[in-house]
């Protein structure tokens, strides 16, 4: 069993202004896809060049940001919405959505992809990979900030968090949703693959990582279990980017002799 540390989610305040552990791992997700994509943005198939790569990069901050938040307040925080529309803003109440993020950032995508006059899938197909180190540290982030924990458990990596020994579910995230998911995906478009591919094969390994670790962790208390006692709402809305993804691949393959990504 391992021993929370505590971590001061404010890593320093100037004045009203305060610095924060989980901001600061946004920033660093933002910065390692920039630098990301300045390294793909160099390949024959890249749909943006270098010039381009800020303002993609725009867009998708926007996108998840927007999106994220959005998505919490309609996915997780209905009725604090439905009684106070300015809950939306309340960003220290409430977090943010990786399923509004991903909505957020299909429609970024989709609307940069037109002024560059390119599909939305050629345009996901380019930032899968850039994605999931963004994911895994915004996990580290709720570590440090002590939420989303798992279930009880006896396992020898356990954390005693305030008296309880439980899954450090969030750090599960980080490893598979994360890391090892961004290691699979930089690996397989290391070279040209078929068109919608990239994309389909993020949508179902995120899905079935977030879908297995779902198990472990402990749902919204205000939400609990939806349905059959284990099913949660990030189940629910993990379960059709898995059937999207598998059938992206499929296609993908089918058309392999096609434009490629």
């Amino acid at each position: 069993m391992l021993t929370y540390p505590e971590i001061d989610p404010i890593i320093f305040s100037i004045g009203v202004i305060k610095i924060r552990w989980y901001g600061l791992m946004y920033v660093i997700g933002f910065l390692l896809a920039w630098w990301l994509a300045r390294r793909r943005c160099k390949r024959a198939d890249s749909p943006v060049n270098a010039e381009q790569v800020d303002d993609l990069m725009f867009y998708g901050m926007l996108g998840v940001i927007l999106g994220g938040r959005i998505g919490y307040a309609l996915f997780y925080g209905t009725e604090q919405l439905l009684s106070d529309p300015f809950y939306l803003f309340k960003i220290t109440e409430g977090g943010m959505s990786f399923h509004g993020g991903l909505a957020g950032v299909l429609i970024a995508m989709w609307l940069h992809g037109r002024k560059l006059g390119h599909t939305l899938w050629r345009m996901t197909d380019f930032v899968a990979p850039l994605v999931p180190l963004g994911l895994g540290f915004g996990r580290i982030g709720n570590f440090i900030n002590g939420e989303l924990w798992g279930k009880p458990t006896d396992v020898p990596w356990a954390f005693n968090y305030r008296g309880e020994v439980l899954h450090p579910s969030m750090l599960y995230e980080a490893l598979l949703e994360g890391f090892v998911l961004f290691a699979i995906l930089w690996w397989y478009t290391a070279r040209p693959r078929p068109y919608m591919a990239p994309t389909g094969l993020f949508l179902f390994l995120y899905g079935a990582f977030r879908f297995y670790i779902e198990f472990y962790r402990v749902p919204d208390a205000h939400l609990g279990y939806l349905a059959l006692d284990w099913v949660t709402m990030g189940q629910i809305l993990t379960a059709p980017m898995i059937v999207a993804g598998a059938i992206m691949l499929m296609m993908a393959q089918r058309s392999s002799g096609e434009v490629k990504a």
